[in-house]
């Protein structure tokens, strides 16, 4: 089925080729038809590679197959199939991931384990890995430095727009740059947020710096998002380093001299995230919600995060009703330090209620307003403490039922 374009959908901005990346789509008929359902990536000789990936204990086969070729801590190639999430399918799914790695790493002329995988869609159902190593010959040879959107769309699933974002950073004085698409929609939750990233720098950059950085940007963003409070079985994000810009060599500890790299980083897995839940299933607010006064960052983090999942506080957004009382719930539910008597509440920077109750001359009037925005800010204040954090989700809509009722149909 294909589904109305989210009215919070974003641009797909313009991505310029990348040294040391070749990539295309093409259409493999895994589940799809009519569509491109199948990406392949050829990087640079040298190219490092980080990588993070779901805790759901029943993961796909590409997880595993990740994880161990990430020991290596190199890439040559990544291929990515949608339609078909090679989740829960036994002996029978390793298999489809070895021989898919196989193939392109055939065609890459390097050796298996430099090859990673990724598979997003319906579970349980066996990948038919003989379409992809049928298709990968052609698309091989059609890869070329700039068909970014054509893999921005071929990744796609139940998403209604594709995802990608684009930025620059210093390193030694010299300009590097950080580019890298997403897909995502539903089953949306830490941790990681089905959802799959993959970021790419010409920048030179030893593996262990790469997964330091990328372990640490992946916490304060696509672990602060959440859809549907449903943790994927395929969640995956690969940085990859092609090495093809020219700056002072880096430490392999990484260091002062990646600073500015991690903001850009970080900025640049922010972006994703966010049009990620911008594109949550059925959704048409983004919502953000921020914690303070808390006794830890980690506690605020949790609260957020209660609030954020809360189906009570999605469908209240979702009917721009400025019902104060389920954030008030979300929060006692969190499991963490909480005082009713000094807890505040504000939406769309309208403080609500303070110390456990409703403020004097509090008008409704402008909060309402601000709720029948496409943007919704709430934010808590706990008057406990100095920690703080922010999480992103969307409402709760009747579209969300309608796509994962037709889901396999």
């Amino acid at each position: 089925m294909t589904h109305p374009v989210s009215p919070l959908a974003v641009t797909l901005p313009e991505m310029p080729p990348l040294p040391g990346v070749r990539l295309g789509a093409a259409a493999a008929g895994i589940r799809y038809k009519g569509r491109t359902d199948l990406v392949m990536v050829e990087l640079a000789q040298g190219t490092t590679v980080a990588g993070v990936f779901t805790r759901n204990k029943c993961p796909g086969a590409p997880i595993g197959w990740c994880r161990e070729a990430l020991k290596g801590g190199q890439a040559r190639g990544l291929v990515v199939n949608a339609g078909n999430a090679n989740v829960f399918t036994g002996r029978a799914g390793e298999e489809a991931a070895r021989r898919s790695a196989e193939a392109a790493a055939k065609l890459l002329g390097c050796a298996e384990e430099e090859v990673f995988l990724a598979s997003t869609g319906v579970i349980g159902e066996q990948l038919p890995y003989e379409r992809i190593v049928s298709a990968l010959p052609a698309l091989h040879n059609a890869l070329t430095e700039d068909t970014w959107h054509d893999a921005a769309r071929g990744i796609m699933t139940t998403d209604t727009f594709p995802k990608g974002a684009v930025r620059t950073a210093k390193i030694g004085g010299q300009t590097v740059r950080i580019q890298g698409i997403a897909k995502g929609s539903g089953m949306i939750a830490p941790d990681m947020a089905t959802m799959l990233c993959f970021v790419f720098t010409d920048a030179a950059i030893p593996a262990a710096a790469l997964q330091s950085m990328l372990g640490k940007a992946v916490k304060t963003s696509f672990n602060r998002i959440t859809v549907d409070s449903d943790t994927s079985t395929s969640d995956t994000v690969l940085l990859f380093a092609t090495g093809q810009a020219d700056h002072p060599d880096v430490p392999e500890t990484g260091g002062p001299a990646l600073r500015d790299f991690a903001r850009a980083l970080s900025e640049v897995l922010l972006d994703l995230a966010l049009q990620v839940v911008r594109d949550g299933e059925g959704a048409q607010k983004l919502i953000r919600i921020d914690v303070e006064g808390a006794v830890s960052h980690g506690s605020a983090e949790k609260i957020a995060m209660s609030i954020a999942n809360s189906p009570l506080v999605k469908t209240a957004v979702a009917g721009e009703d400025a019902n104060w009382g389920r954030i008030v719930m979300a929060v006692g539910k969190a499991g963490e330090p909480a005082d009713r008597d000094k807890l505040g509440v504000a939406v769309g920077g309208v403080w609500m209620a303070r110390n456990g109750g409703v403020i004097d001359g509090y008008d409704e009037a402008p909060v309402v307003a601000h709720m029948k925005g496409r943007e919704i800010n709430i934010a808590v204040d706990l008057g406990l403490g100095k920690g703080r954090a922010t999480a992103w989700t969307c409402d709760l809509t009747h579209g969300y039922i309608d796509i994962n009722g037709s889901y396999r149909s």
